[in-house]
């Protein structure tokens, strides 16, 4: 009877055993998803804002050319060299300006670049057409900066190369910045793949409200010519490649209905094909694949990533094994002591030998016990940094979508100083050559400087706004105090801040707050509120879709409380999942984003800290509404819930 409860024992303690280290190890394949997930939502971000940053650069460029129709080759290299762009941002290889010119004119144009001494003394005896062909209207590269490594782009006619066309159409028909498919530049010998985003200039004064109205005010484009493999250079960390594949394909201009199949000839970027990448890696990990789509001048660049083994996305095999053998030994000595009690009642040196082989299993025990208290601990700790994570990502939105809305601003304000500047050395120079100036020629530079300075005002008042929203948001968030805030200012500050997350998303919001709720509470907290339910709306909501609404309403109510509602046209919810949604760790997106901590915050919130209520309503196709009744004066014990948040 005592042999076989032995065995009984040792069975039950490693079925106990295995399933210790089954928990451990999924615990360590799901921290290796989140790590593998952040590292590819890092690599589109980043190379999202970097393209971003040269797009802007390129309507600044072309913001040049909206004060004046005519800037010859000085300026426009003068332009480009107070800028810096060559140190500041190295990832493109030339920056060109497009001129469209009619067969007619072929002739007077070449002639007239050839004999430019604005810049060359010698001007450019050498330049010419290519290739030669006869259509109704040419797109010649007329200046590219720098022109040393470039020299074959000088003078090309774009309107003989169909993929060029192609894109120059588009983007003279729509006005936006337009990038072509994969191309090889005539200027790299090399081969690499390489892309060109040109944004169309038309003729000052000229209306632009039809098709047909710009193409006939399309005067060229301005372009920056990239290397691909040059330009994620600058996003990716290269020692982030030894643990990540990553490969980018050109999926076709987004209004295409069809995408465009991947093959070699769609291939914009192969981490694998760089040199520099070949060093020794583990297998491909299976689970950690994604794919990511990424809009680059209405084309669609899907991103693709795969994960191998190793230090970043690897499992440590040593928790396991701890577990494993100390679990083993005593199932082992724990039945042992079971079957060895008959020998303790047959005879007294037995008793006396079981005395001390129990004490022996007491040490394992207790050395077993330490194991899994540590391995608890380690848990214990992840959750911990789970949460940790939540919260940075958000401050990490926060700060890339202020510096993404101040970039523009900014930005305009600069190259409009410039161009100002250039206008009052040409006036004083006319003033100095001529000895006096008509009346005309004096009222049109004081229009100029007076529209140059109304850009500059609004860009900058632009800036102070998206400043002060920032500023008044983190203070809150960061200091947690009480105080008497309005509702509006608070909301308005909130979408003010998130305003490039919810454009990017392409997510229409709608905010309906009366004036003159003024509350008696915590800003930080209620800004919180709504950070997480816009989250969770793009995250969850939006998935799937390239379109989205958000409608923010409130009302007072009796008894000195107001009625705020939160409302979007998502996907909606399962009654399971509404059923849920406060559960802490509980999310439908795990791994791919997704904590589960989030309407966790807002629940703690919402009733610990802001002393309010708070229900969801939702359904599948249609949407979800969150309904928060809220006083507008918080009691007094609420301070200490503050103080004590989870937050």
């Amino acid at each position: 009877m005592l042999r076989s409860r032995g065995y009984l024992a040792f069975i039950v303690g490693i079925c106990l055993t295995v399933g210790t280290c089954y928990l451990v190890t999924t615990a360590q394949h799901q921290q290796a998803k989140a790590n593998f997930q952040r590292d590819a939502d890092k690599v589109r971000r980043d190379a999202e804002v970097r393209l971003q940053t040269y797009f802007d650069m390129l309507l600044g460029i072309k913001g040049m050319y909206a004060l004046e129709d005519r800037i010859d080759r000085a300026r426009f290299d003068r332009f480009l060299s107070e800028l810096q762009l060559d140190r500041r941002y190295p990832g493109f290889q030339a920056i060109q300006f497009v001129r469209t010119v009619p067969e007619a004119q072929l002739a007077a144009f070449s002639e007239a670049v050839r004999g430019d001494t604005t810049l060359d003394a010698q001007g450019y005896p050498d330049f010419h057409i290519h290739p030669a062909s006869r259509r109704p209207l040419h797109y010649i590269i007329e200046i590219t900066k720098p022109l040393k490594g470039n020299e074959n782009a000088f003078g090309l006619d774009l309107a003989a190369l169909p993929p060029h066309l192609k894109a120059l159409e588009l983007g003279r028909d729509t006005g936006e910045i337009v990038a072509t498919e994969r191309i090889t530049l005539v200027q790299d010998a090399s081969g690499e793949p390489g892309f060109v985003a040109r944004a169309p200039v038309y003729r000052n004064g000229a209306p632009l409200q039809s098709v047909g109205q710009r193409r006939a005010a399309l005067v060229g484009f301005v372009a920056i010519v990239f290397r691909v493999n040059t330009l994620m250079r600058e996003v990716i960390d290269q020692s982030l490649l030894e643990h990540l594949h990553v490969r980018i394909e050109d999926g076709g201009y987004l209004s295409d209905v069809l995408a465009t199949p991947h093959g070699a000839d769609s291939l914009m970027y192969d981490s694998d094909g760089k040199a520099e990448t070949h060093q020794p890696r583990g297998a491909r990990l299976d689970g950690l694949v994604a794919e990511k789509m990424l809009p680059v001048g209405q084309r669609r660049w899907v991103m693709r990533f795969e994960g191998y083994d190793g230090a970043r996305y690897g499992r440590n095999p040593l928790p396991v094994l701890l577990i494993g053998v100390a679990g083993f030994i005593i199932s082992a000595l724990i039945g042992a002591l079971l079957v060895s009690t008959r020998r303790v009642v047959d005879a007294k040196h037995g008793l006396e030998y079981s005395l001390a082989e129990l004490e022996r299993q007491k040490g394992n025990v207790e050395q077993a016990r330490s194991d899994l208290s540590v391995v608890a601990e380690t848990l214990k700790q992840a959750q911990t940094n789970l949460l940790t994570s939540e919260k940075m990502a958000s401050l990490g939105a926060l700060v890339a979508g202020v510096a993404h809305e101040l970039n523009t601003p900014i930005g305009n304000s600069l190259l409009t100083a410039s161009a100002l500047s250039d206008m009052v050395r040409d006036f004083e120079r006319r003033l100095a050559d001529e000895g006096g100036l008509k009346r005309s020629a004096l009222e049109a530079h004081l229009a100029d400087a007076r529209k140059a300075c109304d850009i500059m005002n609004s860009s900058l008042t632009r800036a102070a706004d998206l400043i002060t929203s920032f500023k008044q948001v983190a203070v809150d968030q960061a200091s947690g105090q009480r105080r008497r805030f309005h509702l509006d200012e608070v909301v308005h500050d909130t979408l003010a801040t998130y305003a490039a997350q919810l454009r990017r998303n392409v997510c229409l919001v709608s905010a309906d707050v009366p004036e003159g709720l003024e509350f008696d509470s915590y800003p930080g907290s209620l800004s919180q509120v709504l950070t997480n339910l816009i989250g969770n709306a793009l995250l969850h909501g939006f998935d799937g879709r390239d379109c989205g609404t958000i409608a923010i309403e409130a009302r007072r109510e009796a008894g000195d409380m107001v009625r705020l509602t939160f409302k979007d046209d998502g996907v909606g919810m399962s009654p399971g999942t509404l059923h849920k949604i406060f559960d802490p760790f509980f999310t439908t997106k795990l791994g791919q984003g997704g904590s589960g901590l989030g309407m966790n915050i807002v629940y703690n919130i919402v009733t610990g800290v802001l002393r309010g209520t708070i229900k969801v309503e939702s359904v599948q196709g249609v949407g979800t509404t969150v309904t928060l009744v809220l006083p507008m004066r918080a009691p007094d014990g609420a301070a200490v819930q503050a103080s004590g948040s989870v937050l």
